[in-house]
């Protein structure tokens, strides 16, 4: 039986999604999509003068990285800063991050060694603040921090678990950004930096118990709703 060819997607209409949804997922992490508000599909894609499709294939990939909710009526919105949202988010990383570290340890080779001295250099010598940033972490600091901890789970060379790292990370991003406000004398520095000394020390009991720590500090800093933050 003979399968009808579907026609690729043009390259110009792949082009444009992506352009829309970096717009939009930089525009929900810098905060100008208030928690809990409506992204409604016409009112963006007139903003942005692209169709309506364009701008569903953005907000689809924004719900699939937890940055925005489909709600029943197929509308969308902006995640709201509930406590059991984010706590949940937390106890996934506390449950799953800390075995990764651990299987990272055991299985890195030297060139893991390197990556992760690399980006641990990289994030200590990144500054988390400027005084144009608004309170917010920078961008540069934010990247910097994702790959310092991505690079010590990549270590344990599974794939998968790796996919599963990357889609918690994102899900969570937007409140980590938020609880800087009320955690202002948390040292962020020391923590990584027993981080790094952990695990190149090949010391996963050690390593697995900093994490676990560093995540409990940051889902504690979640539990008052950050709209109310200073």
């Amino acid at each position: 039986m003979t399968q009808t060819a579907h026609p690729p997607t043009p390259p110009g209409k792949l082009m444009l999604s992506e352009q829309v949804y970096a717009h939009l997922r930089d525009a929900i992490m810098r905060g100008d999509h208030a928690p809990g508000s409506p992204l409604k599909p016409q009112d963006l894609a007139r903003e942005q003068g692209v169709s309506l499709a364009v701008v569903r294939e953005a907000l689809v990939r924004l719900v699939g990285e937890g940055l925005a909710d489909r709600l029943p009526n197929r509308g969308f919105a902006v995640p709201s800063f509930s406590d059991r949202r984010w706590q949940e988010i937390a106890e996934a990383r506390r449950t799953v991050e800390p075995l990764v570290l651990r299987m990272a340890v055991e299985r890195g080779d030297l060139d893991w060694e390197a990556r992760v001295r690399a980006a641990h250099h990289r994030l200590a010598r990144t500054p988390a603040y400027l005084p144009e940033a608004g309170g917010h972490y920078t961008e540069a600091w934010a990247e910097a921090h994702r790959v310092f901890h991505r690079t010590l789970l990549e270590g344990c060379g599974n794939h998968a678990l790796l996919e599963t790292f990357d889609r918690m990370w994102t899900a969570s991003e937007l409140a980590r950004r938020w609880s800087a406000h009320r955690t202002p004398d948390r040292d962020g520095i020391e923590e990584h930096r027993r981080l790094e000394e952990a695990a190149l020390a090949r010391d996963a009991d050690t390593a697995a118990a900093v994490l676990a720590r560093h995540l409990t500090l940051t889902a504690a800093a979640l539990t008052e709703d950050p709209a109310a933050a200073p």
